[in-house]
């Protein structure tokens, strides 16, 4: 029962400190938690949570504030994640349903998910070794003119103009764009990108080649340069690790905290490779983690925290998104927005 007491006495000082951005004093939570109990015991509550490290005194102020061992106690057994409510749902669906591309997703999730929890948003863009080919298009646009469109399981879509030497009939163009797709729907980049440079290869070096053509016979070109030019569209960005960020800003909440954790992590926004692995590696979809201050994998970062899951199509995680910001936050409020928001991204994937 005592234990039990002590864990509601530190949900209520993170709750407060979060919220009022003050230390919490004994008499404040008895009057605001109706916990049941005179102040004197809450003080007594409280030295024997200080005692074990979880909360902590600044000089300055005889109220006691959260440690980064209290806010871990508080995500790992006090904090419920609110679901969203239906009015929720229906402002994320609406706002993110009206996108037009990938990158109009990927900035609207962005300024979303900084407008739910007044936090720094991160999204990062679908990874492009780890899609797979979705379709493959060929659209005859003149008699020498080609335009070829790439879509891929992220939702990315890479288009291309291709001129050509002769007129190309819609009968030529039907046997490759099915002869394309048989080879590279489904299959993940790299080997999509390999299974191309075979349709390109000369006729001798395929062993699936009819017996009418000819050994040593060049390989189509229509067929050449098609391949050529998708590989091309296809290894475009590969090591593109692109994010979006959004809600800078609300980093002037934290202003009392400017030297220590606000001006190492407008720093650390400024560095995109820093930032995506303070984000770290895209988890399993659906899967909200959460790393506290010291937690993560910069010293100089000890007083930031983040919130972050994976996102994509199905099951699969493509990319990361989440928020970052002081320890001081709303961990339940964020990892509610931060699950949603990411539910909302992987479904509009899917369906693209």
């Amino acid at each position: 029962m005592q234990n039990e007491r002590r864990l509601s006495v530190l949900r209520a000082i993170v709750e407060d400190y979060v919220k009022t951005e003050e230390p919490v004093g004994s008499k404040a939570l008895v009057e605001r938690h109706g916990l049941g109990v005179s102040p004197a015991t809450v003080r007594n509550d409280m030295a024997a949570l200080e005692e074990e490290g979880y909360i902590t005194a600044p000089h300055t102020s005889a109220g006691r504030v959260p440690t980064d061992k209290g806010y871990r106690l508080f995500v790992d057994r006090l904090t419920t994640v609110k679901p969203m409510t239906a009015a929720e749902k229906r402002a994320i669906a609406g706002f993110l349903d009206g996108a037009v591309d990938l990158d109009d997703v990927v900035t609207r999730s962005t300024r979303l998910l900084s407008q739910l929890t007044r936090q720094v948003a991160v999204v990062q863009y679908p990874t492009l070794s780890r899609s797979t080919v979705r379709h493959v298009e060929l659209v005859a646009l003149a008699p020498t003119r080609l335009l070829l469109v790439l879509i891929l399981s992220t939702g990315r879509v890479e288009q291309r103009l291709l001129e050509v030497a002769e007129e190309v009939s819609e009968e030529a163009l039907a046997k490759l764009r099915t002869q394309i797709n048989s080879a590279v729907a489904g299959v993940v980049i790299a080997e999509a990108g390999e299974a191309l440079r075979t349709i390109a290869q000369p006729a001798d070096q395929q062993a699936d080649q009819p017996a009418d053509h000819p050994a040593g016979a060049p390989r189509d070109p229509l067929a050449s340069a098609v391949a050529e030019a998708l590989i091309e569209a296809m290894s475009d960005h590969r090591s593109d690790e692109r994010i979006s960020i959004g809600g800078t800003s609300n980093l002037a909440r934290f202003g009392d905290s400017f030297d220590t954790a606000v001006r190492p992590l407008l720093e650390a926004l400024e560095e995109h490779v820093v930032l995506l692995k303070l984000m770290g590696e895209a988890t399993a979809a659906g899967l909200v983690t959460v790393r506290i201050g010291a937690e993560g994998p910069y010293q100089e970062l000890s007083q930031t925290s983040v919130v972050a899951t994976g996102y994509g199509p199905g099951d699969e995680a493509l990319a990361t998104l989440g928020v970052v910001g002081p320890t001081r936050m709303d961990y339940p409020g964020s990892m509610a927005a931060v699950r949603a928001v990411a539910r909302y991204l992987s479904r509009i994937l899917d369906e693209a």
